[in-house]
């Protein structure tokens, strides 16, 4: 029940009229911080994924039992709804089932599919997208394997920016008409190109990064954009502090002349440590 609720509040999100920037969430203490300042949603980036699980770059090496299983840790932390970057499901439609079976079970809010050719062909340069039938299995694949109805399922194409527009919208309403509940559209550069999109379609839409000239969040909810990435800063931040941190330390610094660490204060609200001690005093007989 309590997923479910989670998964609401996503769709009440997606149903809406605003246009909202989600929190970048990776771990435990992300997902706690993003939820104690007021952020409706969390995204779950495959990039991120696999800095903070496995500190490689972005070329598909994660796999689904390894995201499956940070899901699982940010959804014991957080009530805050997830969209989890679910990638091109990690193989074929079959594949995908699994993949919608092992995230909900993790507690996701939603994920996407994307139409991607994952991971990146022998010889091949350039990325490459999948045919428009094989995108549509796995979409329908992805509706099939759901479980919960409330589960979100989010159709993404960066057909925009790797073949045309035109593909994109062609991609777009072919996997509108399989029931997905939202589209999702990298590597749009351009306002004409947003408004084509949202007129040739009818789902709520997600943006994988804005240009300047399209970042207001007004005109994303007038173009039926519910959703906006605005990239993965915190875990940038994050790799930078920990740098900096043991630099200073492999240097000679002592601890207690280090700046800019989390106060014990902080500490201790975002591991919920009140909540700890008074668990600790009902069934542990613990004074506080």
């Amino acid at each position: 029940m309590a997923f479910r609720q989670r998964r609401e509040a996503l769709r009440a999100i997606l149903s809406g009229s605003s246009c909202i920037h989600p929190a970048s969430v990776y771990d435990a203490i992300s997902i706690r911080v993003a939820e104690d300042l007021g952020f409706e949603v969390g995204m779950f980036g495959g990039s991120v994924a696999s800095l903070a699980v496995l500190g490689d770059p972005d070329i598909t090496l994660i796999t689904l039992t390894e995201i499956a299983e940070q899901m699982r840790r940010m959804s014991r932390a957080s009530v805050l709804p997830v969209l989890v970057d679910a990638d091109h499901g990690y193989g074929n439609a079959l594949n995908v089932r699994r993949t919608v079976q092992e995230l909900e079970a993790a507690g996701a809010g939603g994920l996407t599919i994307e139409d991607t050719l994952l991971p990146q062909a022998f010889g091949e340069a350039k990325t490459q997208l999948i045919s428009l039938e094989e995108g549509v299995g796995k979409m329908r694949g992805a509706l099939d394997a759901r479980g919960d109805p409330s589960l979100v399922i989010v159709a993404r194409t960066g057909a925009a920016s790797l073949t045309s527009l035109d593909d994109a919208i062609r991609r777009a309403r072919a996997y509108e008409a399989t029931g997905v509940d939202a589209l999702f559209f990298t590597g749009i550069k351009a306002r004409t190109g947003l408004e084509a999109i949202a007129a040739a379609t009818r789902l709520p839409i997600m943006l994988g990064g804005t240009p300047e000239e399209m970042s207001a969040l007004d005109y994303l909810g007038g173009q039926r954009v519910r959703i906006a990435l605005q990239g993965h800063a915190p875990v940038a931040a994050a790799t930078q502090a920990v740098y900096e941190t043991l630099k200073a330390l492999r240097e000679g610094i002592p601890p207690k002349s280090l700046k800019g660490l989390a106060s014990s204060e902080l500490i201790g609200r975002l591991t919920r440590d009140a909540d700890m001690k008074s668990r600790g005093a009902e069934f542990l007989g613990i004074k506080k």
